[in-house]
């Protein structure tokens, strides 16, 4: 059972068990229970700046503007993304007079989570709605591990043919806020801000959810830059994997911005005229020049990158394509993650079968090839690999950020 939360005028959505006391929570009642806040009608019109998302510089310069002292942000920086608190009022040792005038002109928004699903192998699925454009975020729990796969767009730029989520049209870019609220929701979901000595649950983060990264990157980048702060959430780059259809002018500055951060290719098909057919983006940036891009990332980077080839039957699952895919991998540090197809509603594929994708794999490991094969989690919430898909409103004068224009 699924119970909604009204915190700081925030719905947080647990199962009935991950939680015990929590305020204004009526246990026998599913309905939000409201609480009452007093608000000045100027401040109410006023629109607010959310906190959550700004560059650490920045919020020190908007501290400092306020008359305030440096060690003040300092202090904000740890009570939102160390501690996890959403309620101004809450920021410790800070006085009355100084948090009031902070809620006259900022808040701390993480959005709204509206549903909460537990798959039966421990996958959860939070859909997080911001201003109205819903995203999904998926937390995988793994032995010692627990990995946040997090959405960059709302929709996606491109339309890769096995992906739910190329099925819904392009919203809009997130911004840094939007990415970072996922990592912060999540935790809270997780009761992950507690004691800072017992080890976090959530540990890896993936931007394999909605969207292509890249196409962001000015917002993915400064959504990095806050996760992987140590006086923060405090998650290395090494803990870090940025996925990317292929958009190749980007490659290389990600591992200059962020070296020692994981670069993961959707490839899906070493074949330039397969993978035209499936990935949209390879018609711009074919193999050969993905292929230099990713030469040059690991020189930068020397962790390998990681290949995921969705296995799609009668298309890419060839004894030919295997082979192909060897002579690519051996071009740069790789490994390759072998993807079994998950289904969704309304999709022309089927996964190829599981002695297909073995011998495929074999194929692989025979020539040298470093090869794993996912095993799909979530597929009854359908949060597997492949399968998000959200319905937002697409808004008004909200084009496509060219990508010559992203700094």
């Amino acid at each position: 059972m699924i119970r909604r939360i009204l915190i700081n005028n925030q719905i947080l959505k647990r199962d009935c068990n991950s939680f015990s006391k929590i305020k204004n929570f009526d246990s026998k009642n599913e309905s939000i229970l409201t609480t009452t806040t007093t608000t000045n009608e100027k401040t109410d019109i006023i629109k607010k700046i959310n906190l959550i998302g700004i560059q650490k510089d920045e919020l020190e310069d908007k501290v400092l503007k306020l008359g305030y002292p440096k060690y003040l942000s300092e202090q904000i920086w740890a009570f939102m993304y160390n501690k996890g608190i959403v309620d101004i009022n809450s920021f410790e040792r800070v006085s009355k007079e100084k948090r009031e005038e902070i809620k006259s002109k900022y808040e701390v928004n993480i959005g709204e989570i509206t549903k909460h699903q537990l798959s039966v192998d421990g996958t959860r699925k939070l859909l997080i709605s911001f201003d109205g454009a819903e995203v999904e975020s998926v937390f995988i729990p793994e032995g010692k591990r627990g990995t946040l796969c997090v959405s960059s767009q709302v929709g996606c730029t491109f339309a890769c043919t096995f992906c739910h989520t190329g099925t819904q049209k392009f919203i809009r870019n997130l911004t840094a806020s939007e990415i970072v609220s996922q990592v912060i929701a999540t935790r809270h979901v997780l009761n992950d801000f507690t004691d800072s000595s017992i080890k976090r649950t959530l540990t890896n983060i993936v931007f394999m959810g909605q969207g292509e990264p890249f196409y962001n990157y000015r917002n993915v980048s400064k959504a990095i830059k806050i996760i992987t702060d140590p006086n923060g959430l405090a998650i290395g780059k090494s803990k870090i994997t940025v996925s990317t259809s292929g958009v190749v002018p980007l490659i290389d500055r990600l591992g200059s911005d962020f070296p020692g951060i994981g670069l993961a290719i959707s490839l899906h098909s070493a074949n330039d005229k397969t993978r035209s057919e499936i990935v949209p983006a390879n018609r711009q940036w074919p193999i050969s020049e993905l292929v230099e891009a990713c030469i040059k990332f690991s020189k930068n980077c020397k962790e390998r990158i990681t290949i995921e080839y969705v296995m799609l039957k009668g298309v890419n699952d060839s004894e030919q394509d295997a082979y192909d895919l060897v002579k690519l991998s051996k071009s740069f540090p790789s490994f390759v993650n072998l993807i079994p197809f998950n289904p969704w509603p309304g999709s022309q594929y089927k996964s190829s079968s599981k002695e297909t994708i073995s011998q495929f794999s074999k194929i692989l490991d025979d020539k040298g090839i470093k090869v794993t094969i996912r095993q799909p989690r979530g597929r009854d919430i359908l949060a597997a690999c492949g399968q998000l898909n959200t319905e937002s409103i697409k808004e008004i004068n909200k084009p496509i950020q060219p990508l010559e224009n992203l700094d």
